[in-house]
């Protein structure tokens, strides 16, 4: 089936009371992964384009790659930018055949995000695709600390920018290698009760399972961005499959070792965004 929008996804999320996984793709081996996995579960997938990714492989090219497995998949399938930080990014995924556009001016003062946001959501609905901003700060690991988001100032945020989802800060933190961490729900609470946009939560590889599990039935969070969790598990079944015979050298075949392992991993993290008719 064709690409599809960010948009037509979370809104049926939002009603329906399930999430949707935004996953971080590095490469052609992944992201097919994450396809299969869907399909599996007969559940849609964005698949996200970060900054490493984009640094690897350029955005024409990986516009190319993501309808590709769009059109041969049964599922619905959303083409990401993920982290874009400057217009001209965000309109060169626009032109690449991205679907949705995340614009990331949470470093920004606010009225400055706000005004940034909007206008990329506006070339966005102009073309027919979706945005998803971000308000508060989201860390990282072992690196920058986050800045917990303002309920006030979300709401402000949601309307004036009009984007189609909302990044929001609360507790969580990318590139975390464990789930001891957990989300503030008071802080979600009181943000879901000023704006009706669809929440997004980046870092969602350090939220417990049971945590991800209730707030996606019970919550206005609708998106889960993972990336750590799945590169942990390729990183495992590219090792394994090195080692299980030191004498390969032909990168195709390691590489094909490492879709099973990855497919499975996947599902795993699917399933605990499941509702009761996720499609």
């Amino acid at each position: 089936m064709p690409l599809v929008t960010l948009s037509d996804v979370l809104q049926p999320a939002l009603k329906r009371g399930h999430a949707v996984a935004g996953l971080v793709t590095l490469g052609w081996e992944d992201m097919r992964a994450y396809v299969a996995a869907a399909e599996a579960e007969n559940v849609p997938v964005i698949l996200q384009a970060g900054p490493s990714c984009r640094d690897h492989t350029p955005l024409p090219v990986l516009g190319k790659m993501f309808r590709y497995l769009a059109e041969g998949s049964s599922v619905p399938v959303v083409a990401h930018l993920d982290h874009g930080y400057t217009a001209d990014e965000c309109r060169e995924a626009l032109e690449s055949g991205f679907t949705s556009l995340m614009f990331d001016g949470s470093r920004l003062p606010l009225q400055q995000n706000i005004d940034e946001t909007a206008a990329i959501a506006e070339m966005a609905h102009a073309a027919g695709i979706s945005c998803e901003g971000e308000i508060g700060f989201v860390g990282y690991a072992d690196g920058e600390s986050s800045a917990g988001t303002d309920p006030d100032e979300a709401a402000q945020f949601a309307r004036d920018t009009k984007v189609d989802a909302m990044a929001i800060s609360v507790g969580n933190v990318h590139l975390q290698e464990n789930k001891e961490g957990g989300l503030d729900e008071p802080r979600i609470r009181a943000i879901e009760a000023l704006t009706p946009v669809p929440l997004v939560i980046h870092g969602g590889s350090g939220v417990p399972m049971a945590q991800r599990q209730h707030l996606a039935r019970t919550s206005k969070i609708c998106k889960y961005n993972i990336g750590t969790e799945l590169r942990m598990a390729f990183g495992q079944a590219l090792r394994a499959a090195v080692n299980s015979d030191p004498s390969r050298f032909d990168r195709v075949q390691i590489l094909k070792d490492t879709h099973d392992p990855l497919v499975a991993a996947t599902r795993t993290v699917l399933q605990g965004f499941k509702g009761d008719d996720p499609c």
